[in-house]
């Protein structure tokens, strides 16, 4: 139900959401591209370079740390000068990363390439934190179906970017650098044009106009962002450390299974048509069906959508788990319910986090919550991979069973308390 506090801004606040909507979803596909573009290419990058693929991987560790570590310094910068400012950033240095890639490619510089790929994971920080920069001027009923949206945007990029390899070769040929580069700088050119329709159109700020309204409530509207203040907040709010806590162990479920799919597709002679199908019909789950994730929890509130996301974890894992390398219905199936189980937990959580904390504490706590998600990622992707090595393909799926159950735990505690921040 509408506050009488949101009563009163109404007319003017709806018509600035419906346009900061607009510029995150124009914005959000935008670096989407640039973000999928380098995750298609750089491990060939890496292999080229290195002559080996033992340590192409790393590229996709440097990515997920610099995502990790954007998160948070982004969100200090965004609970000091607004979320514009922030986002712009973070694009910005993730363009610096994508033109770093062509640099390594260029020179044929390993060391290069993790610098690149780390800083152009900042451009996923800032993809990640736009979700919350929905919710700044929100209703308290509508925020999960108004980060859904930017969440849903996503899609295209997930999409079209790692179709970009082919008009990527053609420029690279024009530009006389390696062909694989190419791909970098059409990744350089959509995150520069990300930035500038964040800079040109997300005015006025929704984070320091909702402080705004925040101060003519009386209520308070800064805090240090610092995490000594995300702890001490956090700490004595249950439902907020469950959020946070279902959203990363979520994320960890997700890209342990996801990533070695794959390879467990492709040892059972699976042809690499067959295993680009699986992954798509993945990202399908992960985005597609966003802003009805975003309305059911409107509807039946974060704990019950949290359940559920548990238990569709559950099923895939269970499908996954079971299925025999190659392909299988059952493989394909499970891989569309981990992405549709992933955007539960993620759409849900986020907005359980936005109501459990204070005003003042959002920015510092997003920040955290996506830290946390990111190294939590990072290392569940690294431990699958040992899992898979030594133990198969099935225990891994096992492990993320158990995981998943650690979310649908993190559910029971949100619902103890229906209270929310306003």
């Amino acid at each position: 139900m509408t506050t009488p506090a949101f009563d009163a801004l109404a007319p003017g606040r709806e018509a600035i959401q419906r346009k900061t909507i607009r510029t995150l979803v124009l914005s959000q596909a935008l670096g989407g591209i640039a973000i999928t573009s380098g995750i298609a290419v750089s491990t060939l990058l890496a292999e080229e370079i290195l002559g080996s693929p033992a340590l192409a991987g790393l590229t996709q560790t440097a990515q997920v740390l610099g995502a990790a570590a954007g998160a948070f310094v982004l969100a200090r910068l965004m609970a000091a000068r607004g979320r514009r400012l922030g986002l712009v950033a973070g694009y910005a240095i993730g363009g610096v990363g994508a033109a770093l890639c062509v640099l390594a490619g260029a020179v044929a510089s390993f060391a290069v390439l993790l610098a690149g790929t780390f800083a152009l994971g900042w451009a996923t920080a800032a993809n990640s934190q736009a979700r919350f920069a929905a919710t700044d001027l929100a209703e308290p009923g509508k925020r999960a179906r108004s980060l859904a949206l930017v969440v849903w945007a996503t899609t295209l990029g997930a999409v079209i970017g790692p179709n970009m390899t082919g008009p990527g070769a053609v420029v690279a040929r024009w530009l006389g650098i390696p062909e694989i580069t190419g791909i970098f700088v059409l990744a350089f050119g959509t995150v520069a044009i990300g930035a500038g329709v964040l800079w040109r159109f997300l005015r006025p700020d929704p984070l320091l106009l909702a402080r705004e309204h925040a101060a003519a409530r009386g209520e308070a509207t800064s805090a240090h962002a610092g995490f000594r203040r995300v702890w001490a907040v956090v700490s004595v709010r249950p439902r907020a450390a469950a959020a946070m806590i279902a959203i990363a162990v979520a994320h960890g479920v997700m890209v342990s299974v996801m990533v070695m799919t794959p390879l467990h597709m492709g040892h059972g002679g699976a042809d690499l048509e067959i295993i680009g199908f699986v992954i798509s019909m993945h990202v399908l789950g992960m985005f597609a069906f966003s802003p009805l994730v975003g309305w059911l929890t409107d509807r039946v509130g974060h704990a019950a959508m949290l359940a559920g996301g548990s238990v569709l974890l559950l099923g895939s894992v269970a499908l996954a788990g079971s299925a025999p390398e190659g392909h299988s219905a059952g493989l394909t199936v499970g891989l569309f319910l981990l992405g549709l189980g992933w955007s539960c937990c993620l759409i849900a959580g986020s907005a359980l986090l936005v109501d459990s904390v204070p005003f003042a504490d959002r920015p510092a706590a997003q920040g955290a919550s996506d830290l946390l998600m990111g190294l939590f990622a990072a290392a569940a992707g690294a431990a699958g991979g040992a899992v898979v090595a030594i133990w198969g393909y099935a225990v891994l799926n096992i492990a993320a069973g158990v995981l998943a159950l650690v979310v649908l735990g993190a559910a029971a505690v949100a619902r103890k308390s229906r209270v929310a921040v306003a």
